[in-house]
């Protein structure tokens, strides 16, 4: 969980109510006055991007209704309720067991707009695919799509807070009096997310235009999932929002931007965060006690300049310090760091697995039989691919090396007694330093042999 920008108890004053609910949303928030008050109901903590005209990537958290304005399908036609819910594997990488599965559901869209909102999913999975380092491991992704028929073409709150739409998912802006944070009914999400066959990561888009996200990083207890990420399908840097979300879902990564002049937020006392790219300590201490991101120090990050301890993060100005001077994680459009990079790989690495047997395991395997496996390919820059090595009994079988599958006759077995065969894939990649996430990028397959 990441740490609550502000916590308030509103009592009878209204105006420290509502002074509140502006800190909580962070510096840049537009708030409006609205409608009275819900009744009390369950609710969940969600980041709000940052406004769309500055540079930091959220406005830091707020509590939401869990259950928002979706009304279901009972007002669809039959044709409509056939429609609903179908799911197309979009992407296709192999097992759900091996890989990262991620579901895409759409908001807003009527069965006539469904092939808009698919075109939309794959345009969105390609802004995500775009940014390191999942282009690099785009091979480990499942990306599957969950039709939700809306009655109404659009989201509440678009253009105006005066609209309102009736969707399947009930999405709608001006969520919390703040025009840019993008809510959605999660237990309807939930219902939808539930159609598909696996779930790791899961994205709302939104049939709109208008710039606005949120980020329910909670994981789900009943469906398994990291978080949820809505964005706006038509905006180009809601698409950042989204891949902002992720670094905290599947990196576990904190904030890295801070609210200078807000009361409270000058300056962090509090313990070292758990958070791997946020510390109270300098480099100088960092590279004495080996600790959080030393590993990295002085060297050369993609978002620019070199890893250090820059302070200012985690939403303090100071005793709080952050790897490099921005990275997505405090200003979207920016690349992950190079500590942020091994964080996500090591997201990955929690989901996929670098080796699936494609000739069953659960049987002894004779002469006549192959063992087969898949090793995903790595769409790496300069041409870098899994180490794929093969052991007899534990002892490497170095003229395999490189090949996914071994037939039985050529180990060469001189007598009757079974022996184990294992194939082994390694990503052995630089952009991982700590060794407990690097033995994460190591998977295996083993079968039983015999003459």
């Amino acid at each position: 969980m990441h740490p609550t920008i502000r916590r308030t108890l509103c009592g009878a004053v209204a105006t420290a109510c509502a002074a509140a609910a502006l800190l909580t949303a962070g510096p840049g928030a537009a708030v409006a006055a609205g409608p009275p008050p819900a009744p009390a109901t369950a609710r969940v903590k969600v980041e709000i991007p940052g406004p769309e005209r500055g540079t930091d990537a959220g406005s830091g958290y707020t509590r939401v209704p869990l259950s928002g304005q979706a009304k279901g399908a009972a007002r669809l036609s039959e044709a409509e309720r056939a429609a609903d819910g179908d799911v197309t594997k979009m992407i296709d990488n192999g097992s759900t067991a091996d890989r990262l599965d991620v579901v895409v559901i759409g908001d807003g869209y009527t069965a006539a707009e469904l092939d808009r909102f698919h075109a939309d999913a794959r345009q969105k999975w390609a802004e995500v695919a775009a940014v390191e380092p999942y282009t690099t491991y785009q091979n480990l992704f499942n990306v599957w799509t969950v039709d939700a028929v809306s009655n109404d073409s659009g989201v509440t709150g678009d253009p105006d807070r005066g609209a309102v739409r009736d969707t399947a998912l009930g999405s709608y802006f001006w969520c919390e009096d703040i025009e840019r944070l993008l809510c959605v009914d999660q237990p309807k999400v939930d219902a939808y997310v539930a159609k598909a066959p696996a779930a790791d990561l899961v994205i709302v888009l939104a049939n709109s235009a208008k710039y606005g996200g949120a980020g329910y990083n909670e994981p789900s207890a009943t469906l398994g999932y990291e978080g949820i990420s809505t964005a706006s399908a038509g905006n180009a840097k809601s698409g950042q929002v989204a891949i902002h979300e992720t670094g905290h879902s599947l990196g576990k990564l904190a904030d890295e931007y801070f609210y200078p002049g807000v009361p409270d937020y000058e300056k962090y006392t509090g313990p070292e965060p758990a958070e791997s790219n946020s510390s109270t300590l300098t480099a100088d201490r960092m590279a004495r006690e080996r600790t959080k991101w030393y590993r990295w120090l002085g060297e050369e990050s993609p978002d620019g300049g070199v890893v250090g301890a820059y302070e200012g993060g985690g939403y303090y100005v100071t005793g709080l310090y952050r790897p490099t001077d921005n990275s997505i994680m405090r200003v979207l459009g920016k690349p992950f760091s190079l500590p942020g990079t091994e964080a996500m790989i090591a997201g990955f690495a929690r989901h996929a697995t670098f080796v699936t047997p494609l000739t069953p395991t659960d049987r002894t395997l004779r002469p006549w039989h192959t063992a087969k496996a898949s090793v995903p390919r790595l769409a790496d820059a300069y041409g870098r691919q899994p180490e794929v090595k093969w052991y007899l009994d534990g002892r490497e079988l170095k003229r395999f090396r490189g090949r996914t599958e071994v037939r039985v006759a050529e180990l060469w077995l001189l007598d009757l007694r079974a022996h184990k065969l294992t194939v082994t894939a390694e990503d052995r990649t630089s952009a991982v330093r700590d060794p407990l996430v690097a033995r994460t990028l190591r998977t295996s397959a083993t079968w039983s042999v015999r003459l």
